[in-house]
């Protein structure tokens, strides 16, 4: 009820209020100042002018000086000068009209109304804004906060806390021992493990990390640990730092792009791809995914006529045809929701749509889920590829490219040998008179895509480390996605059948150099056995399963030219038309069968290399 009022009253009533107190308190002292001097020598009556006259004065100079527009959180700051020089003034203003109204009234009489004024003014509005506080906390949804740290970024946040109406501060947690149990700035002091029980019984919902000399990834680990309670938790600079006077952290910069790459970017020195596809009808699987989300993007930039959408994943297929019809409304958008494996739902799709062009970036290519997933990597890499370029040499497609990846050469894994016989399928198909020309780009790692050692390193890194790496050894070849949508874009210009394109990216970066200038570039330093002082980890966990030390892109050293330097062409051996349908019969029924092992044999019969032995002799 007393919450509903006080958040009910205007600001006129407020002062209202204000002012009604104030004369309270001018009648309350005069009357007693009489009382205590005159004796009974003078009567109430006889008062009550002088009384009018010091209330009506009262009202004036309390406006005047500002004491009735004054808020009660500011009084403490501002409020009791002001109230000595109002009281100060009716007390003179009363010893100035009393001798002509109240001849009887003594001097000190003036001097115990001055006092009186200025104690009572000054204590009901004290009690007043404590009475105001305790209505607010126990009426609204305050944010009830511990304050992790009880030095002096602490308890200066609780002075200025408790100067806000809706956050509460309700106690000290520190680390310290000789801290602990003791009461700073009106607040208990806990230990770290009574966190649980103080959220629990105070009903905490935030915990503010008062902390600032403490490391960020000691910070982040503090920070996981309350999340994981069910707190938000909250870090706080020093109030010296913040103005400049305290030594700042360096802000984290972003790492340098070809520091990661160990090499220029080739956006700039890659030709414009516009006039290959403007008012072409291009369907694009696996539109959701990394690749496939980039390849739209540009797309929309060459102005196509049509652009298909094929994904399996319902989220990945409206996020982007959502931004595609927002980048290029001119552009007719298709969502399919459809698997490659479908190859009725993609031959109708094209000839729907007449697509004149298919890039064929759906793919599982997580290299541990698909060691863990036999079946379904192979029959989606491999039976999905096939499908869907039956489809496009059934529709006459003019161009049909298929993004391949380095693990598909020499495989250790099953996913590098699942893109390794989607190659040998288009590459079997590319042989065959056909009005399609098919063709394969082949690249490393790509930064930033989803599965990559990227977006892993980040997190790690945000939650305060360790940092894995699987060896210290580990080196990837690394592109950008753009290079990469633009590499596949180019190739369906380049294509002249069968052709495995690669792009020159320099060599190889060791794994370990990345993590150490993402660790660097966020502003920490990296742990070692000779820093031990650092911040963040490196820790070694081990190659998973399949895992190679270093990769490749090229099974054969023969190379041939294009119309761009960066990009070169690879002559590679590939199976014969009957070999290619066995592999495929052999595959279709061991995933019919869901025989891993038998699917594990087509691999090591029929992909090149003699690691493909050790994939097929990898337990589940």
């Amino acid at each position: 009820m007393f919450f509903r009022i006080v958040t009910g009253m205007t600001r006129p009533q407020k002062r209202a209020a204000f002012i009604s107190l104030d004369a309270l308190v001018i009648l309350f002292a005069f009357g007693m100042s009489v009382l205590l001097t005159a004796h009974g020598r003078i009567g109430m009556a006889e008062a009550a002018p002088v009384a009018l006259v010091l209330v009506t004065s009262g009202a004036i100079l309390g406006w005047v000086l500002g004491l009735t527009r004054m808020k009660l959180d500011a009084f403490e700051m501002r409020g009791p000068g002001r109230t000595a020089a109002y009281a100060a003034a009716l007390g003179l203003l009363g010893y100035a009209i009393a001798p002509r109204a109240l001849p009887a009234l003594p001097v000190g009489a003036h001097v115990h109304f001055t006092l009186l004024v200025l104690v009572l003014s000054v204590g009901w509005r004290i009690a007043l804004r404590y009475a105001i506080r305790q209505i607010y906390l126990h009426g609204a949804d305050s944010v009830r906060v511990l304050i992790y740290g009880a030095g002096a970024t602490g308890q200066q946040l609780v002075a200025a806390l408790r100067h806000h109406d809706a956050i509460r501060p309700v106690a000290f947690i520190d680390d310290n021992p000789t801290l602990q149990s003791q009461v700073i700035a009106g607040l208990r002091v806990h230990a770290a493990s009574s966190i649980p029980k103080l959220v629990a019984e105070k009903r905490i919902s935030r915990v503010v990390l008062a902390m600032p000399s403490m490391s960020q990834p000691a910070m982040a680990r503090i920070r996981l640990q309350l999340r994981n309670i069910g707190c938000e938790a909250h870090a706080l600079p020093s109030f010296a730092a913040l103005v400049g006077e305290g030594a700042l952290r360096a802000e984290a910069e972003p790492v340098c792009i070809q520091k990661l790459l160990g090499r220029n970017r080739l956006e700039k020195e890659l030709p414009g791809v516009i006039d290959a596809y403007a008012g072409r009808r291009i369907l694009i699987s696996g539109a959701g995914g990394s690749i496939g989300a980039e390849l739209c993007r540009q797309l929309a930039a060459c102005g196509p006529e049509c652009v298909v959408l094929v994904d399996h994943s319902e989220l990945a297929l409206y996020t982007i045809h959502k931004e595609l019809s927002d980048l290029a409304p001119e552009v007719t958008v298709v969502p399919l929701l459809q698997s490659v494996l479908n190859e009725r739902a993609m031959l109708r799709a094209m000839l729907t749509h007449r697509v004149d062009v298919v890039l064929h970036a759906a793919a599982y290519k997580h290299l541990p889920l698909v060691e863990d997933n036999v079946i379904a990597g192979l029959e989606n890499n491999v039976l999905g590829t096939k499908a869907l370029a039956d489809a496009a040499r059934q529709a006459g497609v003019d161009r049909f490219i298929l993004v391949s990846s380095d693990k598909a050469v020499r495989p250790t894994n099953v996913m590098g040998a699942s893109k390794r016989l989607a190659e040998l399928v288009v590459q079997d198909l590319a042989s065959r008179r056909s009005g399609t020309r098919f063709a394969m780009v082949r690249f490393g790692n790509v930064l930033g895509s989803s599965g990559s050692v990227i977006p892993l390193f980040e997190e790690q890194i945000g939650r305060g480390g360790p940092v894995t790496l699987t060896d210290p050894n580990v080196t990837r070849y690394f592109m950008t996605i753009s290079e990469a949508a633009r590499l596949v874009l180019l190739t369906g210009s380049f294509a002249r059948g069968g052709d495995v394109f690669v792009l020159d990216m320099g060599a190889p970066v060791p794994i370990r150099k990345i993590a150490e200038q993402m660790i660097e570039g966020a502003g920490y330093t990296v742990r070692t056995d000779d820093t031990p002082e650092g911040d963040i980890e490196i820790r070694v966990t081990g190659l998973r399963r399949g895992e190679k030390l270093h990769e490749e892109l090229l099974i054969s050293s023969d190379m041939l030219t294009t119309p761009h330097p960066k990009i070169l062409r690879a002559q590679e051996m590939c199976l014969s038309e009957f070999e290619v349908a066995n592999a495929l019969r052999d595959l279709r029924q061991a995933i019919d069968a869901l025989d891993e092992d038998a699917a594990r044999a087509v691999i090591a019969k029929w992909v090149e290399s003699s690691d493909a032995g050790r994939v097929a002799k990898q337990s589940v």
